[in-house]
């Protein structure tokens, strides 16, 4: 015999979806409420504190962090002064220490200079000297060489020797004149 065709829906037990069905309100409003409940105590006990606790460490890192920002950039910003403070008393000593220098210096090429003036005075005296002396001993020469070559042309040209004394007078004469 045949079996008799059966729907889906009566093979699982019948007509309407189960939620749907009247009788079982009561028992899924139940379970509702323990699995809402459960789901509520887990969330207020395990879940949200670790999460809160999870935003409180970032909120206080976050926090530690601007503080130590906060801290960083004054520290730099103080740094920053030093070093303007430094470098400005680093320039003004070093413009002391060049204007020292350079009066010093001034005054040992001053110095120098004087030392340099005064034995070239000195070698100049010493020069004028010698010339002086060899001028005069050049012009004792001279005078003898005059006389000697005044000797000379008058004995060529009047044949005979001229008398020395008279030579010597008129060289002596016409060398002061």
């Amino acid at each position: 015999m045949a079996e008799p065709v059966t729907t889906g829906a009566e093979a699982h037990g019948g007509g309407a979806f189960p939620p749907f069905q009247a009788e079982t309100f009561a028992s899924q409003l139940f379970w509702l409420a323990v699995t809402f409940a459960l789901l509520y105590w887990f969330l207020a006990k395990v879940a949200l504190p670790r999460i809160g606790g999870t935003i409180a460490q970032r909120h206080d890192k976050i926090q530690g962090d601007l503080h130590e920002a906060i801290a960083a950039k004054k520290e730099a910003e103080a740094a920053g002064l030093a070093y303007e403070a430094a470098l400005s008393d680093a320039k003004s000593r070093s413009q002391a220490i060049a204007a020292e220098t350079h009066q010093r210096l001034q005054a040992e090429t001053d110095a120098k200079r004087r030392e340099l003036d005064a034995a070239l005075a000195e070698k100049l005296a010493a020069a004028e000297k010698v010339i002086s002396e060899t001028k005069s001993a050049a012009l004792t020469h001279v005078e003898g060489i005059a006389t000697d070559a005044a000797d000379a042309i008058l004995q060529r040209v009047l044949g005979d020797k001229p008398p020395q004394e008279q030579v010597s007078a008129a060289v002596k004469t016409a060398m002061k004149g």
